[in-house]
């Protein structure tokens, strides 16, 4: 049976995947940052640690086969944290994969890489990377570090660009971004065990009528993972759309949603000089 670490195991997903996981009989050490898990079932492996100790990183990755990698900042910060979190303890996690000959990781990207693209566009997987703010940025960067790693090192990278992953969608934009649990962990399931993935990026969306995001292509990574989402977010279109949108003008006209209209400059106030 594989081994399996999960860093980011005490933050929203992270707790949702523990559950899930333990309770599917996997072989599974979870770690948290500063504060210390309390154990689901008697003798979990637990453990708690900054990612950019690189005596941490080995706590964490030794003996593993698969990394599930769900730490570090999760909203949008200012640059430095975002740097320390994002960044820095991403490169101390890749070398620790690399010391301990983890042969697979599963990066927690997101949809804010590409937050800034219109919400009439359908995007496949090599769209532009067009990041809403510094957490999209570093999202951008991790895809690029996985590739790296791939490249010079063959440590496998499956990168889940993931949407709106919550129980069920609640309002007008999780229609076309909402992931249901039931599509997180089918995901998660088929980046642990489908053989000889190499670096593959995946848009971690379900099955939404109004989806943006477009996984489908013979060479794709959900045709490679062989990813078929369930469920779909227009189940609860017509309790969604009998509410206002709560989203403001900007972050209704971007993919990013409010990601992309926080600290934005409206046009009529760009270039004074020119």
């Amino acid at each position: 049976m594989k081994k399996i670490a999960l860093s980011g195991a005490g933050g929203q997903l992270g707790r949702v995947l523990r559950k899930a996981l333990l309770e599917r009989g996997a072989n599974l050490r979870s770690a948290a940052g500063s504060r210390a898990l309390e154990p689901i079932v008697e003798g979990e492996d637990v453990m708690h640690g900054d990612l950019r100790d690189p005596a941490v990183v080995d706590r964490l990755l030794e003996g593993v086969d698969v990394l599930i990698h769900m730490a570090g900042t999760s909203v949008e910060r200012p640059l430095p944290e975002i740097i320390e979190n994002n960044l820095r303890g991403l490169v101390e996690v890749y070398e620790g994969a690399r010391r301990h000959g983890v042969g697979r990781v599963i990066f927690a990207s997101s949809n804010h890489a590409i937050g800034m693209h219109p919400v009439e566009e359908k995007l496949a997987l090599d769209c532009d990377f067009r990041p809403d703010g510094f957490y999209g940025l570093s999202k951008v960067w991790g895809e690029a570090l996985g590739r790296l790693y791939w490249d010079k090192h063959g440590i496998e990278t499956v990168s889940i660009r993931i949407g709106s992953c919550i129980e069920k969608p609640t309002e007008f934009r999780h229609l076309s971004t909402w992931l249901g649990f039931e599509d997180l962990l089918q995901l998660i399931d088929l980046s642990i065990n489908v053989p000889d993935l190499g670096y593959q990026v995946v848009w971690g969306v379900s099955n939404n009528t109004r989806s943006y995001w477009d996984n489908s292509g013979t060479n794709s990574g959900a045709t490679r993972l062989g990813y078929q989402p369930r469920q779909n977010a227009e189940d609860y279109a017509a309790e969604i759309l009998a509410k206002a949108n709560p989203l403001d003008a900007t972050a209704q006209r971007y993919q990013g949603g409010s990601f992309a209209s926080f600290d934005f400059t409206p046009p009529e106030r760009r270039n004074p000089k020119r």
